[in-house]
């Protein structure tokens, strides 16, 4: 019975886990993380909670206890980084994190004691490098991306950034950041431990959060440490110098992270190479374009490519810059290019520059905007909703129509048909009455 019950606590965990627009598909793999990251009175506790943010006065209510004891449990979570805090309006907040950018991640962004890293990076290889079900959710169960890419700055061409939204910068996200958190990259930490080293020996200390998930990480049990803007600055200057494609929460406005990702170790580039040419993430609104009369054929820009997006094909009788009968020539596949600028980088005669795009990609507003879409696409509208945990505040359901009324008629029509709600056809109407 013991074991019984113990097995039932995982599995509510794992069910309040898949509540949401983000989940992990369950297997015995994810099973036994869960036991890596949660003592069984912590997936009783977390099971409860809601998965959008909450107060300590709800989470007392929701446990059947003291606000005191609450809070305990509460900062308790947030030292494993399996809850982090926020304030708003003078009250703090808490909210489970998803797990990707969340609590997968933050249980290997510092070296901890408490738990087997080696063991936990191998059931992590295991879940997501072997099995697959949990990455082709992760990035290919919905047309909105969790992340999107961001072009390398110093590669453009001053006509080029001077068109450049301040969305689409690095640098500008940066400036922009009320708290800067620097952590150790989880995917090259995982992928040490799990027997499978970065290929190209990239730096580890390059992880950005930014916001209040920067200031919780850095107070709650020191996953990253509060960085002063020159400092995060100098962390981008060093992943354009490592080849590292920058990828951040597919937002405009107040993205959570930047990674600083290589193509042996980050699940997302590995899976735009497994699964091309379907794209894991969202990408610039640029492309590369090679001048074949600066282009020397060295391939340089094909061995840095982070996804295998160039080849270089022999043009039959071109001499090569050796005095070889053939040259090569480099063909960028553009369906699956990034645009994220590194093969510019490395071009030693500048042959290569970005142009823009011929449709320009779209990016969610803010969190709820890209959770909204999300949940249409997937078809789990509904559970976003009728959440009344998580969405019991007039706060929160406005956040939800808010974003709703932000979509295309056709992704409304979607929701409508989803939500089966009088009320928000209603609301679309009127909507549309006053635009």
């Amino acid at each position: 019975m013991g074991h019984l019950t113990t097995r039932d606590a995982y599995k509510n965990l794992e069910e309040r886990i898949n509540w949401f627009t983000q989940g992990a598909p369950p297997s015995e793999t994810l099973y036994k993380i869960l036991q890596v990251l949660y003592t069984e009175k912590e997936a009783k506790w977390v099971s409860l909670l809601p998965v959008r943010p909450f107060t300590l006065k709800r989470a007392a209510k929701v446990w059947n206890t003291t606000e005191a004891k609450a809070e305990k449990l509460l900062d308790h979570l947030c030292e494993k980084a399996l809850l982090v805090d926020s304030e708003y309006r003078g009250e703090r907040q808490f909210v489970m994190p998803p797990p990707m950018a969340g609590f997968i991640e933050f249980a290997l962004m510092r070296t901890r004691g408490d738990i087997d890293q080696k063991y936990l990076s191998e059931l992590y290889y295991q879940y997501m490098n072997v099995e697959e079900d949990f990455v082709k959710d992760l990035f290919f169960a919905t047309e909105t991306k969790l992340g999107r890419v961001f072009v390398q700055e110093p590669v453009l061409a001053n006509d080029r950034m001077n068109h450049i939204l301040d969305y689409e910068r690095a640098t500008h996200i940066v400036e922009e950041a009320k708290y800067i958190g620097l952590g150790t990259c989880y995917c090259r930490h995982k992928a040490y431990h799990a027997g499978h080293p970065c290929a190209i020996d990239a730096p580890w200390d390059v992880c950005l959060t930014f916001g209040n998930v920067a200031r919780s990480l850095a107070e709650h049990g020191e996953y990253t440490r509060l960085i002063s803007k020159a400092e995060a600055m100098d962390v981008l200057e060093r992943s354009y110098e490592s080849n590292l494609v920058q990828i951040g929460e597919n937002v405009r406005e107040h993205p959570a992270f930047i990674c600083n990702c290589c193509g042996c170790c980050c699940e997302a580039l590995q899976a735009a190479r497994k699964f091309s040419p379907m794209q894991p993430v969202a990408t610039t609104n640029y492309l590369p374009e090679i001048s074949m009369k600066e282009c020397i054929g060295c391939g340089k820009c094909a061995k840095a490519c982070p996804i295998l997006a160039i080849t270089m094909e022999k043009e039959t009788g071109v001499a090569a810059p050796d005095g070889g009968r053939e040259k090569s020539r480099p063909r960028i596949d553009a369906e699956i290019c990034l645009g994220c600028g590194v093969c510019a980088r490395n071009c030693p005669t500048k042959a290569i520059q970005l142009n823009h795009r011929p449709v320009q990609i779209i990016t969610p507003v803010n969190s709820t905007h890209r959770f909204v879409l999300q949940a249409i696409e997937k078809g789990t509208l509904q559970n976003l909703i009728f959440d009344h945990q998580a969405f019991a505040s007039h706060r929160a359901m406005a956040a939800v129509f808010g974003a709703i009324l932000k979509l295309s008629p056709i992704k409304q029509a979607l929701a409508s048909k989803q939500f089966k709600s009088v009320y928000l056809d209603r609301l679309l109407s009127l909507q549309k009455k006053s635009s």
